[in-house]
């Protein structure tokens, strides 16, 4: 090979290696300028209220006679209606759920005496959309016991479970507050570093949560009609120069 070709051959070799070596720094910038972003946490919280109320009733009679602790149930059953209509649940808002009967002679593992032999418990499930109607008869409960009616029994549930069905329709609101909470933190996080605020890298939306309104703690936000929605969103922006 003459010397020319020799030199052409250095110059294409030197100018390959120059490209790569290009390339490669334009690579670094490019990583270190993915890896200016910042992630931040906006929260978003709404006070909403109970829009609909369910509420199972379970009462119990007891007797040596099957037919005469089924006829208690029965009459203490529309004792229970009258109650309830009384403080403006329909009789329609109402369903007979769970009828059981226990044959306490037929239990194997008891021992001593037994006083009743039968046990009939019945429940009466309440679905309302009148969340105050059905706070103030459950309220007003005690009424029942002066009537003779026994409360009770096997999963009995002392009070009514106040839901909130409407999440979906102010989903879109809280989502919207939720990111200029976090926009408006990641701009003055930007700020005060001396750069500027790029586009969003990502987003996670998070999770819903529904709160009891007072925040006490053990307090389960189904035995309340006023709660609190929230949700935290999380987000990474880009950060430039």
């Amino acid at each position: 090979m003459g010397k020319v070709s020799v030199v052409i051959a250095a110059i294409v070799v030197a100018a390959g290696i120059a490209g790569a070596g290009a390339l490669v720094g334009q690579g670094i910038v490019n990583m270190r300028s993915l890896d200016r972003f910042v992630t931040v946490k906006g929260l978003a919280e709404q006070d909403v209220k109970a829009d609909r109320a369910v509420w199972p009733i379970t009462f119990v009679a007891t007797n040596d006679v099957l037919q005469t602790a089924q006829q208690k149930i029965e009459d203490d059953t529309e004792t229970l209606q009258t109650f309830l209509e009384a403080h403006g649940i329909s009789r329609d808002q109402t369903e007979l759920q769970n009828l059981q009967v226990t044959d306490q002679l037929a239990q194997s593992y008891r021992s001593g005496p037994v006083e009743s032999r039968y046990i009939v418990s019945q429940t009466v499930q309440v679905s309302s959309n009148d969340v105050e109607a059905v706070a103030k008869a459950s309220q007003d409960i005690g009424k029942l016991l002066q009537k003779g009616i026994v409360l009770g029994g096997q999963g009995y549930n002392a009070g009514p479970s106040y839901l909130f069905t409407k999440l979906n329709d102010i989903k879109p609101e809280m989502i919207a507050k939720a990111t200029a909470n976090a926009r408006e933190s990641a701009q003055q996080f930007a700020q005060d570093s001396g750069g500027k605020l790029g586009g969003i890298r990502r987003a996670n939306q998070g999770l819903f949560q529904i709160l009891a309104a007072d925040g006490a703690p053990n307090t389960t936000e189904t035995n309340q009609i006023n709660k609190t929605v929230r949700v935290v969103t999380t987000m990474e922006y880009l950060l430039e120069d």
